[in-house]
């Protein structure tokens, strides 16, 4: 009886699956940034067989939105873990380390858009690209120089900043309905809406054409389109653009299409039927994740 059970328990073993090595994802996760003087949480996504092994992984860095937005709304509300993990397993893209940070100030204050305060109180930016992204990317395997961002709302117009600032340092950008304002968008906020979304990246108490800055029209599409390296832009269309049609800012971004055209960045630009709200943007993921896998494995051919 005792061989009978151990020829099945061989056969079981032979004919069982090998096990099968899972993605993981950590939240909470932490590191020091001498900018700012505090630590800097993130949340990441881990691909199957990534802790232990020799392999190294491109990045992408994903930035929240606006109002109540944290970087746990990306696998909570958006699920793009589940879609990474569906994606790499249809070999539809190569695995990557996806890493969210949180862009949130910790008193709850104004949106920080991921970008420097107009007056240096809290260098957003500077803190991301000097202290976060290192302290993040030597601490994981990731491949050295092969990153790109990705946003929603807040998050999407800082993917663009940093895309068209940095070439040198992000292969590509999406930007999912990115919060692009147009100038009469920005004069009809209320005081209190301005306070909680313009107080520090354009500066406090300001009312009238008194809000359109130099920093604000620096912002304009227009500005950003001709403000960047063109001439790198033009090789392969690395920036991806969505947005709904019923999106509140809808113009604004149909603006950077434009802009982006007239200047010969090259780039992609979609249009869905929907809003600025998290049905839209869960739509979005897949189209936006094959292009960031595009520009990452230099699949556009360049």
């Amino acid at each position: 009886m005792t061989r009978i059970r151990l020829v099945l328990l061989t056969l079981l073993m032979a004919i069982a699956p090998p096990t099968v090595s899972r993605a993981e994802v950590r939240m909470g996760e932490t590191v020091f940034s001498p900018v700012l003087g505090r630590a800097l949480s993130y949340d990441i996504y881990l691909p199957p067989g990534s802790e232990g092994g020799t392999r190294a992984y491109p990045v992408l860095y994903l930035l929240h939105g606006g109002g109540t937005g944290q970087p746990s709304d990306w696998f909570t509300l958006a699920g793009i873990d589940q879609v990474l993990d569906r994606l790499i397993a249809q070999g539809r893209i190569r695995p990557l380390i996806a890493v969210a940070p949180d862009g949130r100030r910790p008193d709850d204050g104004p949106a920080s858009y991921f970008l420097d305060d107009a007056d240096g109180a809290a260098r957003w930016q500077t803190a991301f690209l000097d202290d976060a992204m290192p302290g993040i990317e030597a601490r994981h395997p990731v491949l050295p120089g092969r990153r790109a961002v990705m946003g929603i709302s807040m998050g999407g117009f800082a993917a663009l900043v940093y895309r068209l600032e940095h070439p040198d340092l992000f292969a590509g950008a999406a930007a999912l309905s990115p919060a692009l304002r147009t100038d009469e968008q920005l004069l009809a906020l209320s005081p209190d809406d301005y306070a909680d979304r313009f107080a520090t990246l354009l500066g406090p108490d300001l009312e009238g054409v008194a809000r359109l800055t130099d920093r604000w029209a620096a912002f304009r599409p227009a500005a950003m389109a001709a403000s960047a390296d063109a001439a790198r832009l033009a090789r392969i269309p690395s920036i991806h653009v969505q947005t709904g049609s019923d999106d509140s800012f809808f113009e604004g971004t149909a603006r950077l299409h434009i802009a982006l055209r007239d200047a010969g960045i090259r780039h992609r630009f979609r249009v869905i039927e929907g809003g600025h709200d998290w049905p839209a943007w869960q739509s979005m993921l897949e189209d936006a994740l094959l292009h960031v896998d595009a520009v990452l494995s230099r699949g556009y051919g360049e």
